[in-house]
């Protein structure tokens, strides 16, 4: 199946966030996990440096004729570009610096993340303090603008790594709560109204169309009942969740997205520092995957090319040697999976 193929030589990879704020540790980190056909090394987000350095204000910075600030409820829509877009932007090109430097000669599948515009839609706040979510025609301009700023975005990464691969992750852990009316208005004593799917499966498409006609996607979530058929209707060629949420409801949605040459990114290995020992037996921590794939019956010969192992979230609550342990353990319980499918 083609859509496999976008993504041979992944087994493993990280979704995004990492602790600290020293962008060349973090790059030297993700670039040196995955080293050697390991995984996908990806472009890191370090949170703890402040608001712009977030997901939320790293899109805001992404966009394109929309701005945002900080204000004590979150990020809010501005008329102009302030202190907070340019910060945001600042950090984007110094972690692109740092990732530049890491990747001299790289060849292979190098990702980067951004918010998706339903996410980013239930997170941002328009000037009376309701979120853009409320507003259908500002959803609208808010996922056509970050499109195009996706597309700027991933050209000047494509020109500073030239021998990669681009990948394009974007992050909807709000989506769910979105489709299903759960995301709160700003006095938190009334939820927004249910989304309409087809709006947000064609929203999804423009904004992942933005990696180009060749482009390789996937989406993102950390939050339970991940929409995943709708997600490969949008045209997603992988989709990334927390293993440890799935039921059994979603199982059928699973096989048939496995079947359809849909990659799973299975979080497997925990976010935040666990347990000494925890991270001991790489076959221990995808042993529930080959479970899975014996409940489907699905070919075990087909679950390395078809799964990536990954942590279960972004990183940035770890400590960093436990960011560290935790890539490399995706990396060896990858390994596990492809040498012991059975």
């Amino acid at each position: 199946m083609s859509e496999k193929s976008k993504f041979s030589g992944c087994p493993a990879t990280g979704i995004g966030s990492m602790p600290g704020g020293d962008a060349r540790e973090a790059a030297k980190t993700v670039t040196g996990s995955f080293a050697d056909g390991q995984g996908m090394p990806y472009l890191a987000e370090l949170p703890a440096r402040g608001p712009g350095a977030d997901m939320i204000g790293r899109s805001v910075g992404l966009l394109v004729e929309m701005y945002g600030h900080v204000e004590p409820s979150g990020w809010r829509i501005s008329d102009r570009p302030g202190r907070d877009t340019r910060r945001a932007r600042s950090w984007l090109g110094e972690d692109l610096d740092a990732l530049e430097e890491f990747t001299q000669g790289y060849e292979g599948l190098l990702k980067v993340q951004a918010v998706g515009p339903w996410t980013l839609a239930a997170a941002l706040e328009l000037r009376g303090g309701e979120a853009m979510l409320a507003d259908a025609g500002a959803c609208r301009d808010l996922a056509g603008s970050l499109a195009e700023g996706l597309r700027a975005h991933l050209a000047e990464v494509r020109r500073r790594m030239p021998g990669a691969n681009v990948v394009l992750q974007l992050d909807e852990p709000s989506l769910t709560a979105v489709l299903l009316g759960r995301v709160r208005s700003a006095s938190g004593y009334r939820t927004y109204r249910a989304a309409d799917r087809q709006v947000v499966e064609s929203a999804l498409r423009d904004v992942l169309a933005a990696a180009g006609e060749d482009g390789t996607t996937l989406v993102h979530s950390c939050a339970p009942e991940v929409p995943v058929a709708l997600l490969r209707r949008a045209g997603a060629d992988g989709v990334s969740l927390d293993f440890s949420l799935l039921t059994e409801r979603e199982e059928e949605a699973i096989g048939e997205a496995v079947e359809g040459g849909t990659q799973l990114f299975l979080g497997v290995v925990p976010s935040t520092d666990a347990a000494t020992g925890a991270l001991s037996d790489p076959g221990g921590s995808v042993m529930g995957v080959r479970t899975l794939w014996r409940r489907l019956g699905l070919n075990p010969g087909t679950l390395a090319e078809s799964v990536t192992i990954t942590p279960t979230c972004g990183l940035a609550g770890a400590s960093p040697a436990y960011a560290r342990t935790a890539l490399a353990h995706s990396a060896r319980a990858a390994r596990s999976l492809a040498d012991n499918p059975e």
